[in-house]
């Protein structure tokens, strides 16, 4: 049996190398390496894929967070609602630009932000939401959006998680994710369902002005070059990256097919077992299963993860601290409102999920899940 890896890019690699690596020797002897005509090939490409009017390439997903909410306009002590459960870059990017971040529970089957939680959280200095479309699938945007129609929010979809899942509103209206609002960002860090071979990232709009100026803010507030008419950053997308992500994008619901394949696989292992509950797939959305993550019931989950590391099993937990918590963003709160996640710490587990499992992979981490759950 092939090694198990919690993320084998190196197979999938070799499944498009000549096709990669020609298109990043093109590159390499254009010697194009910033903005080059991949880069713009690229925003087109993703442009009609997402079906979003604007895609403004970037570094990394984090960079997208930021210069989304700096063309917004914020000002020095607006508060933005997030999830607690999530990676810190949603709320480090709030901090870094003197913004209050506001932290709230999560639906517990989801694991996305619970939108009565970010109704009981907005005050008269709430400017803006950020959902995380979590592990794979879309937050409850339906609902996301009227509470920000009836306050006059922004949202910025956090689609770092989720680029090709898909979500249906009860009108029929079909979305992809990080499209619903009038900003979405995504990250293309190499494990993503979209990912290229080092840093990158995106932010999708359908309006005009805003595109126009986050185009600005990412080349240092430049339009015409040495004219500076935003405060902006150093956040461009190389084109050997655009290059690699022009050979993936064609592939992404390939990929996210073979996910989801990986995913019915585990679910029908673990059914009906007591003391495991497998991912919730929402109604509303379709799942791409950036990961796939249990919920450990018995109180034995980092048990579990130790007798998996025995049999060379990776598995990792997202996330063992709430950002409410953690040193750099401490808040002080009331567990009580936080009853999910703080479940949810205690019982994540993260398996194996990529493009490149196969059966005896599968059968051999299942197996040894239940080993373990059925002493």
């Amino acid at each position: 049996m092939k090694k198990i890896q919690m993320v084998d890019l190196q197979s999938q690699y070799y499944k498009i190398k000549p096709d990669v690596d020609n298109a990043i020797l093109s590159v390499m002897n254009s010697a194009m390496f910033i903005n080059g005509p991949e880069v713009k090939s690229f925003q087109t490409e993703l442009e009609h894929y997402l079906d979003s009017k604007h895609v403004i390439p970037c570094a990394n997903g984090t960079d997208a967070l930021q210069i989304a909410l700096m063309a917004l306009d914020l000002q020095e002590g607006d508060e933005v609602i997030t999830a607690d459960f999530t990676f810190a870059a949603t709320v480090e990017v709030i901090e870094l630009l003197k913004l209050k971040s506001v932290l709230v529970d999560v639906d517990y089957d989801t694991f996305t932000i619970d939108p009565d939680k970010i109704r009981a959280a907005i005050t008269s200095k709430t400017r803006a939401i950020i959902p995380v479309h979590i592990f794979g699938q879309c937050a409850n945007m339906e609902e996301i959006i009227k509470i920000a129609k009836d306050h006059n929010l922004h949202i910025i979809e956090d689609n770092a998680q989720a680029i090709g899942s898909e979500f249906t509103f009860s009108d029929g209206t079909v979305k992809k994710s990080g499209t619903m609002t009038k900003i979405g960002t995504t990250s293309f860090f190499p494990s993503k369902n979209l990912g290229c071979y080092g840093d990158g990232g995106a932010i999708f709009t359908d309006d005009d002005e805003l595109a126009y100026k986050m185009r600005g803010i990412v080349n240092h507030g430049m339009y015409e070059r040495y004219y500076h008419d935003e405060v902006g950053v150093n956040s461009r997308l190389d084109s050997v990256q655009a290059a690699v992500l022009r050979k993936k994008l064609p592939l992404l619901d390939t990929y996210n097919e073979a996910r989801k394949k990986a995913a019915d696989y585990y679910d029908e292992a673990f059914a009906g077992h007591s003391n495991i509950l497998t991912p919730k797939r929402a109604q509303y959305s379709t799942h791409v299963f950036h990961q796939y993550t249990l919920r450990i019931l018995n109180g034995q989950r980092n048990e579990l993860q130790k007798f998996l590391t025995e049999k060379e099993i990776p598995a990792m937990i997202y996330y063992p601290v709430a950002l409410r918590k953690q040193k750099a963003y401490f808040q002080e709160s009331d567990d009580a409102d936080f009853v999910n996640t703080d479940k949810l710490l205690e019982q994540v587990i993260s398996l194996p999920m990529h493009t490149e499992l196969d059966e005896e992979q599968l059968k051999y981490i299942t197996e040894a899940v239940l080993e373990f759950m059925n002493k």
